[in-house]
């Protein structure tokens, strides 16, 4: 199989698909891959890094979708790449269909085989490929939110430890998954007040046993999200819903109320975010205030740290693009998990929470799949 990496070109995204030790693995399992140049420019793997671990380099990224049996990106192809898909292409990379009606027409209308990172399950639970993506975005949620509650970015001037005499900021984390609990650790060790609200009561004992109440552990319901979002200075919205767009936790009339000054970070926007208010923006110009609240709704935010980024996803992704090469559809429909990250089949929308939430038919992907391998 010839594998293609093109160039990542959404705003300011410099994570690529394969750093030049994952093409080395790939190579060795006897198969090819073509890098589009400068595709690793961004997180300092230059393309001869590429060609020394035995991939060939393509000009531009027209040729990569001409020539690649398997295309493997980040994220979600724009516009022109999706015109580029060729049918019956394996696209292999997040897509966060769910909010996104345009793209999943485009796929659509490509007739490609597009498979989610996002929703591949494991069976110990989870999602394994969105877990170090969220590891990051988690981690960084507090790092830029205690930027954003600078003075000068439009903050309330508030220092997220606080100093002696003087009490911490408060953190309010919505959703104790793996962001969640990334952006409860960091939060933590800045010395704020910390609560974070989940529905799972499983998640919530864990986190007490932990922390041993230096985290205050509360069930999600309308008045508890509503009395700590108020409250906080920095909200951290991480509510996931597998594939789903993710559900509005914050009301327009809930930011109306919050204190002037205070943060949203969205981590939820690339499933179309957990705020009513929420809009995606871009590393190049990420905040916007709403009613006097601090926005933070970068769709891509793990591209800010790309290099430690990259790295985390390939760990993640390089045996699923190798099952993916080796086998083919056969490995999709060997494993119920991987399959459940296949998204679209050639014009067919095969994952339920996608089609539900955009109003498209849903067909099972076992049968199109046996067809296809018999």
């Amino acid at each position: 199989m010839l594998i293609g990496v093109p160039k990542e070109i959404k705003n300011n995204e410099r994570r690529v698909g394969l750093v030049p030790e994952s093409v080395a693995e790939i190579v060795a399992h006897g198969h090819k891959v073509l890098v589009e140049t400068m595709a690793g420019s961004g997180i300092g793997m230059d393309d001869a890094a590429y060609i020394a671990a035995g991939a060939s380099i393509a000009l531009d990224a027209k040729e990569v979708f001409t020539k690649a049996d398997m295309i493997v990106k980040v994220k979600e192809p724009q516009a022109v790449e999706c015109a580029m898909l060729k049918p019956e292409q394996i696209l292999f990379t997040y897509l966060h269909l769910a909010p996104d009606p345009i793209q999943t027409k485009a796929l659509i209308d490509s007739g490609c085989i597009a498979v989610a990172y996002e929703t591949i399950t494991q069976s110990s639970g989870g999602l394994p490929l969105l877990a170090p993506m969220s590891e990051v975005a988690g981690r960084m949620a507090i790092q830029v939110g205690a930027a954003a509650l600078e003075g000068f970015h439009g903050g309330r001037g508030i220092l997220l430890g606080g100093v002696p005499g003087v009490e911490p900021g408060k953190v309010t984390i919505l959703g104790g998954g793996v962001a969640g609990t990334n952006a409860m650790a960091m939060a933590v060790g800045l010395g704020a007040q910390v609560v974070v609200i989940d529905r799972d009561p499983n998640k919530l004992k864990h986190i007490d046993e932990i922390y041993k109440g230096r985290v205050q552990t509360v069930y999600s319901t309308s008045a508890t999200v509503k009395h700590h979002v108020l409250s906080a200075d920095l909200v951290i919205g991480t509510v996931l819903i597998p594939g789903a767009a993710a559900p509005k936790l914050i009301t327009r009339e809930l930011v109306k109320g919050m204190k002037k000054g205070s943060v949203i970070i969205d981590v939820a926007v690339d499933q179309g975010g957990c705020a009513q208010t929420t809009h995606a923006t871009t590393h190049e110009d990420p905040t916007y205030v709403v009613d006097g609240v601090v926005h933070y709704c970068v769709a891509n935010m793990p591209g800010g740290v790309a290099r430690t980024s990259t790295l985390a996803l390939n760990n993640a992704t390089l045996p699923y693009v190798l099952r993916l090469a080796d086998g083919q559809l056969q490995a999709l429909l060997a494993d119920q998990h991987f399959l459940n990250g296949l998204n679209i089949y050639c014009g067919a929308v095969t994952h339920q929470a996608v089609a539900r939430d955009l109003g498209l038919s849903y067909v099972d992907p076992t049968s199109l799949l046996s067809i296809k391998a018999a």
